[in-house]
């Protein structure tokens, strides 16, 4: 498949932090793209939304949270060959309710220095690499 008819899906994704300044990931169901892997929640921009309505509605329907605050952490594009990805990625800072896996899936909260232990998406590969940079 040629890169002129894939069509790129806009994914909103919540880099979701704790007061301790733990991060909170989700592991991907057998059934969907990249299967098993953890993530960092969200989920597709659907048309006429913003990439922060599309975040506030993933969160809620993924891990019961309601975003208070967030902020435009980076954007990157990937091609998985089976389909194109350009992440809108928000480090949520302030958010009601108690982060789970509403989904059925596991879900935990992992100290940043522990994130790369985790085997996430190969597009998530540089938002891990940015939260554990010196001085991050």
């Amino acid at each position: 498949m040629n890169t002129e008819t894939k069509k790129t899906v806009l994914v909103a994704v919540g880099v979701i932090e704790n007061a301790t300044g733990d991060i909170f990931i989700c592991r991907r169901g057998a059934s969907q793209h990249q299967a098993n892997k953890w993530e960092f929640p969200g989920g597709k921009v659907e048309a006429g939304e913003t990439v922060e309505q599309a975040l506030t509605r993933e969160l809620a329907e993924e891990v019961g949270i309601t975003v208070e605050r967030c902020q435009p952490l980076m954007q990157l594009e990937h091609d998985y060959g089976d389909k194109q990805v350009k992440l809108a990625i928000h480090k949520v800072t302030a958010f009601s309710g108690e982060p789970r896996g509403l989904e059925g899936q596991p879900s935990r909260w992992v100290p940043v220095s522990k994130l790369a232990q985790y085997d996430f998406p190969e597009a998530n590969g540089p938002i891990v690499e940015k939260l554990t940079a010196p001085g991050a």
